[in-house]
């Protein structure tokens, strides 16, 4: 099967929130032997964008977002051994801690995000959802991390990433971390506005990102 009918169909798996459908995607790409990792990116991925505008735009709703992640996990119960092979050839990069900010209970885009860097050889602590800024901060010290990467998913909670920044200025850590932040409503603007060190669109993007602010921090 052409590898661009494969990549379609986890697409429509994720956006019509069909398991079986994703499923039998994931096992098609291993067996046509896919990178794993485009797999993920040009496929599930792709669907999670697609219904999580669709949901933004209050064109779904909850139900189907939770039909659209059910999907996305049953492809990922698949397709991450063929990841976790690959991860094993890769260097480590540095440590990534992530999570969704206090009032925030959202963690699909933050699970891709944290599925793609892991599978780029960075090591990945994800604390979850509706974390607050001293929890943040602890976990970050606990795992010796060099990135915190701030998710949130809803406009109200947006406010929640700069407190995490404040509360590092206040306890003079600041310039312990690199602070990045996305989420749907989650732009450039805000991040430069809050004092973040970037902000990623696509999980794509937040890979490019981590792997640019780990370079620097070698100079």
């Amino acid at each position: 099967m052409a590898k661009q009918k494969i990549l379609e169909k986890l697409t429509s798996s994720v956006i019509e929130g069909n398991e079986e459908l994703a499923r039998q995607g994931a096992l098609e790409s291993v067996q046509e032997g896919l990178d794993p990792l485009e797999a993920v990116e040009a496929g599930l991925s792709k669907g999670m964008q697609v219904i999580g505008q669709k949901f933004g735009d209050g064109e779904v709703y909850l139900p189907e977002l939770l039909m659209a992640a059910n999907a996305f996990d049953a492809a990922m119960s698949i397709l991450k051994p063929e990841l976790e092979r690959e991860k094993k050839s890769t260097a480590k990069q540095g440590v990534v801690l992530i999570g969704t900010v206090k009032g925030d209970l959202h963690n699909i885009g933050k699970n891709i995000v944290g599925t793609v860097l892991s599978t780029h050889g960075f090591e990945v602590v994800d604390i979850g959802i509706d974390n607050g800024p001293l929890n943040f901060i602890q976990e970050a010290e606990k795992a010796k991390a060099d990135i915190i990467a701030l998710s949130s998913l809803m406009t109200t909670t947006m406010p929640a990433q700069k407190e995490v920044i404040d509360t590092l200025k206040e306890l003079k850590l600041r310039d312990n971390y690199y602070v990045i932040v996305g989420g749907g409503p989650v732009t450039q603007d805000w991040a430069d506005r809050i004092g973040a060190d970037g902000y990623g669109e696509t999980a794509i993007d937040a890979v490019g990102l981590v792997k640019k602010l780990m370079k620097q921090s070698e100079v």
